[in-house]
């Protein structure tokens, strides 16, 4: 079976208007996931993460970006005063680090993510 390609400069949804498919291509997540130590509940563009102890994970998108300049939020997920933040930024994935907001020690916990920028 051949692949083939769509071209377009809209989409339009039949009741709500139309939507430039450069905003689709720039503006969408590249990367997200909720994802604890036991391993990753939702993902796009994840090929795993590494357990690196509590609360500190290192995690491998399946495809890179064009380079380590991307933005992102992270949220951790519960009930627990936490934070959440992302470092060590490569192409390849970033560390995620899940904390007790009250004592900045890390805690192992759920944590969710996405990452916007280009892909290579």
């Amino acid at each position: 079976m051949a692949l083939g390609k769509i071209k377009a400069d809209t989409l339009e949804h039949s009741t709500a208007g139309s939507l430039d498919t450069q905003f689709v291509v720039e503006g969408s997540a590249k990367v997200y996931a909720r994802m604890e130590s036991t391993g990753i509940n939702q993902s796009l563009n994840t090929s795993g993460f590494t357990d690196n102890g509590t609360g500190d994970y290192t995690v491998t998108f399946t495809s890179a970006f064009t380079n380590n300049v991307f933005a992102g939020t992270t949220s951790p997920v519960g009930t627990a005063a936490r934070a959440a933040q992302y470092s060590n930024s490569q192409t390849t994935g970033i560390d995620v680090d899940n904390f007790v907001s009250t004592s900045g020690s890390r805690a192992d916990g759920a944590v969710g993510f996405n990452i916007h920028g280009d892909l290579a």
